[in-house]
């Protein structure tokens, strides 16, 4: 049998190591900055033509390279950042695979132009899908740019797999914005198609944090500043009344490196126990300082994951240090670290367990400043979001009929598994079935419905009983109205006597211009006003009364809850996000006239038995069932 395995060429090698480290324009945008940063550059420029599908420009003013290090740049494996094994345990540059530059040339067309500060002339590099075109003396600036051209044009299956540009644009601004955020000293410029989109001046964190997210941020967020032998955490969090319904504002950094941790989040979200609803997330940027040697950066291709030697003690303290920081503003009742028996166990104040580095971070000064400022109002209290929030069920009996005469004349359905309620045809009443299901000698009052823990609803059958899940039943019935009304491109909207204006962050802004027309349909009428600004003046006319900014937040979450599913097209999607965003919710107590309404149009749907992403809206146990667990012996 003839040989079979071969070596791949370094192009198709170099493609497939690219699918891993690039994955989209916002991958490019992420790792030439990083580049960046650690040549020193006190500003960068980013220039983005297409959402970075046409070029994407990256222009520093740091050390910049000499002739043959900004052709070696390209080669695989190729970094000035680490020289030995034992550098991996050491790290503190953003960089030090020698991956990134190597992976764009592999599917794009870069051009490369770079001078160090002490030389007369630069260096031109131009390269397509890994081959050298150019490699020249030229006249360059002192630093470098590297503009990267038709990104993905040698794989299209890949370049077809990007999203609209407003979707990809979103991810380049949520790139720009995290590094812009680690590195507040750096001057930083992004551009979009010739329009700056903004323009940061080097500074402090709170400034930074103000430039990024607007001035209102000056008064809504409050600093934390914690430091032990082990770890050093400062920052800042916001005030509880102005957490917000949307994800998308909480940022974690370790040495200055942004990661993902939903482990950490929790610890925050822990300080704001009883503070804030359940449903709402509050802003936040914490930076952790940790010696590199007690962390591991290399376990995720795009580095967003860290393992930590000791990972209950970091949570333990960026619990404390968010409890403490609320605590000392008057937001929540302060911590006595004297007295804080985790901390004390894990030995965070022990200097004697680290003597092997007596790893000390010191805080920047603008953190101690920023300390100083006056203590903020008194907190409101998590009652007053309760009252702000609008009364759901006051939507649902006009949905309910509307639902009723869409479906009159929808086709026939049958169920043959008896442990559901038989469907005879989908107009047909689900308590007319559950009356029809009952026993002959049973009364009326043996086939109410029962709410259980404000959750469930129970519903006798025939066979044996059904309970509900009154909020996936309501998401359900929403879900197949709104799809109905996106399909027909028809809808009703209540104008507003006060038109509301809501700003949001560059990123959400650009989820919702992707999604404006869709919620259009849907009855809503919103008109962009400049400057990430939009203005409410209609709603759904059946939404009733509410806060506006409110139901607006909690779409555009719910909408980026449902992008992952796959099965689901963009119609569907956004049905789904404002069927979830609108429906009644669990805790909700509910009268027996609103229980029969709600099965009724339950059983009245195409699919009563699943949401949208899968989750279960009934389940029954038969009499046998009930039976067979009473006979059960010990």
């Amino acid at each position: 049998m003839p040989d079979i395995i071969r070596l791949l060429p370094d192009s198709i090698a170099n493609q497939i190591a690219a699918g891993e480290v690039i994955q989209r324009p916002a991958s490019v945008v992420k790792e030439l900055m990083e580049n960046a940063v650690d040549a020193g550059a006190s500003a960068i420029q980013v220039l983005i033509r297409n959402a970075g599908k046409e070029s994407i420009q990256i222009i520093d003013n740091g050390c910049g390279m000499s002739h043959t290090d900004a052709r070696m740049s390209f080669e695989k494996h190729a970094t000035s950042k680490i020289s030995k094994a034992e550098d991996l345990f050491n790290i503190r540059t953003m960089g030090f695979r020698g991956e990134a530059l190597a992976s764009i040339a592999a599917v794009a067309q870069v051009d490369l132009k770079t001078k160090l500060h002490d030389e007369a002339v630069g260096t031109w590099v131009q390269i397509e899908g890994s081959k050298i075109l150019k490699h020249e003396a030229c006249q360059a600036a002192s630093g470098t740019s590297i503009t990267v051209k038709n990104l993905f044009y040698n794989t299209p299956a890949r370049r077809n797999f990007l999203k609209s540009d407003n979707v990809e644009l979103k991810n380049i601004i949520e790139e720009f914005t995290r590094i812009a955020l680690a590195h507040p000293q750096i001057a930083m410029r992004i551009s979009v198609n010739g329009n700056d989109l903004y323009h940061l001046k080097s500074g402090n964190l709170k400034q930074r944090i103000v430039q990024l997210f607007g001035d209102a941020y000056n008064e809504k967020i409050v600093p934390v500043e914690e430091r032990s032998y082990a770890i050093s955490v400062y920052g800042f969090i916001s005030k509880p009344n102005a957490a917000r319904k949307t994800r998308g504002e909480q940022y974690f950094f370790v040495n200055k490196r942004f990661i993902k941790s939903a482990y950490l989040h929790n610890a925050v979200m822990k300080a704001y126990e009883n503070l804030i609803p359940k449903d709402h997330f509050p802003f936040y940027v914490l930076f952790l300082e940790i010696d590199p040697t007690r962390i591991d950066v290399n376990v995720h291709p795009q580095k967003y994951e860290i393992k930590f030697d000791d990972e209950k003690l970091v949570y333990t303290f960026v619990h404390a240090g968010a409890k403490h920081s609320l605590g000392a503003y008057g937001i929540a009742p302060t911590i006595d670290f004297n007295q804080e028996q985790p901390l004390q166990q894990f030995g965070a104040f022990d200097s004697n367990r680290f003597t092997g580095s007596h790893f000390i971070t010191q805080i920047p000064e603008t953190m101690r400043e920023a300390k100083k400022i006056a203590p903020p109002e008194e907190f409101s209290s998590f009652q007053a979001y309760r009252k702000r929030k609008p009364e759901n069920w006051a939507i649902l009996q006009p949905q309910l009929q509307n639902i009723n005469d869409a479906n009159a004349d929808a086709p026939q359905q049958i169920s043959t598994d008896d442990d559901r309620p038989v469907i005879e045809n989908s107009h047909t009443s689900g308590r007319e079935l559950i009356l029809r299901s009952s026993s002959a000698g049973s009364s009326a009052e043996s086939t109410q419905p029962y709410q259980i823990h404000r959750k469930y609803i129970l519903s006798p059958i025939k066979t044996g009983m059904v309970f509900i899940d009154q909020q996936a039943a309501h998401e359900r019935i929403l879900f197949e109205r709104y799809l109905r009304l996106l399909q027909n491109n028809r809808s009703v909207g209540q104008r507003q006597l006060f038109p509301q204006t809501m700003s949001f962050n560059p990123s959400d802004a650009a989820l919702l211009r992707e999604i404006l027309p869709e919620i259009c349909n849907l009855g809503f009428e919103i008109e962009e006003f400049g400057d990430n600004t939009f203005i409410i003046h209609a709603l759904p006319a059946d939404l009733g009364y509410g806060n506006e900014k409110d139901i607006i937040e909690e779409l555009l979450e719910q909408f980026k809850n449902s992008m992952h599913l796959q099965k689901l097209s963009k119609r569907e999607k956004m049905a789904q996000a404002l069927a979830a965003s609108s429906c009644i919710k669990h805790g909700k107590a509910l009268s027996t006239e609103e229980m029969k309404l709600l099965i009724d149009e339950l059983f009245a749907c195409e699919n009563p038995y699943y949401t949208p992403s899968g989750k279960k809206t009934l389940i029954s146990i038969s009499l046998d069932e009930m039976q067979k667990k009473f006979d059960a012996r010990k």
